[in-house]
């Protein structure tokens, strides 16, 4: 049986240097991390706020939550400029939404005018990693978790970012959300009360800081209920 010869190696000749392809991303991760989730009747939204690029820390202030009124917020993890130019643009929407209808807009309404938002750019998508979290018509928690374009579902607890390998087993053993593929389909909220859920989101947000590089310095953590918005704080490692 014949055998293949073996290829023979390019070497380039003396003084001409290889040639390499130039390559360049608009994109960066900026790495953090996002969390929310609903209850009855609140809704808890956390975020860390260290801001990284490769292994270097940026900042160790970098709020990753836009308030758009006292019962919604959405919560971005990724590239920040993307964030920042696609909280600059809901934001935007919603003072027209108040102007034109005198009310702020429902945090139904908000999910989906952020899935519109991000689908419209969806040949250049935003990098950015997000959740819509609030309170809905009933006062009771919602949570909306997002793709890259716009593709969107509601569920009872959500999290994205650099730290949701780490998160998300965490809050699916501890909150046992219903099985999607019960019959018939309903709503999964929380049944923790308000203080326990809090401790859970920060015991979440310790384990995730202790193996993710991009997860630390704190954590903002704001608490949705018929009264406002309360906030809260969580200091993790600082290195």
């Amino acid at each position: 049986m014949a055998t293949a010869l073996p290829v023979r190696a390019q070497v380039p000749a003396a003084g001409q240097a290889t040639k390499q392809h130039a390559s360049w991303s608009p994109y960066d991760d900026n790495g953090g991390t996002v969390v929310a989730v609903a209850g009855d009747d609140y809704c808890i939204v956390a975020a860390s706020t260290r801001m990284s690029t490769g292994y270097s820390i940026l900042t160790r202030n970098k709020s990753k939550i836009l308030r758009l009124n006292p019962k919604c917020v959405v919560a971005s993890a990724g590239m920040q400029a993307d964030m920042e130019t696609l909280h600059k643009v809901l934001h935007s929407r919603h003072v027209t939404y108040q102007f034109n209808h005198r009310r702020p807009m429902s945090c139904p309404a908000t999910a989906q005018l952020l899935s519109n938002t991000l689908y419209y750019k969806r040949f250049f998508p935003y990098y950015t990693f997000n959740l819509c979290a609030g309170l809905d018509d009933e006062g009771r928690g919602a949570v909306y978790t997002y793709d890259a374009i716009g593709s969107y579902e509601r569920v009872g607890y959500g999290c994205q970012g650099s730290g949701k390998e780490l998160i998300q087993p965490v809050l699916d053993n501890q909150l046992k959300a219903a099985s999607p593929l019960a019959l018939p389909q309903r709503q999964w909220l929380s049944s923790l009360p308000l203080e326990q859920a809090v401790d859970l989101v920060k015991g979440a947000f310790v384990s995730a800081g202790e193996r993710d590089i991009y997860t630390g310095d704190d954590v903002e953590i704001l608490i949705i209920t018929k009264d406002g918005i309360r906030t809260d704080s969580l200091q993790l490692k600082r290195d």
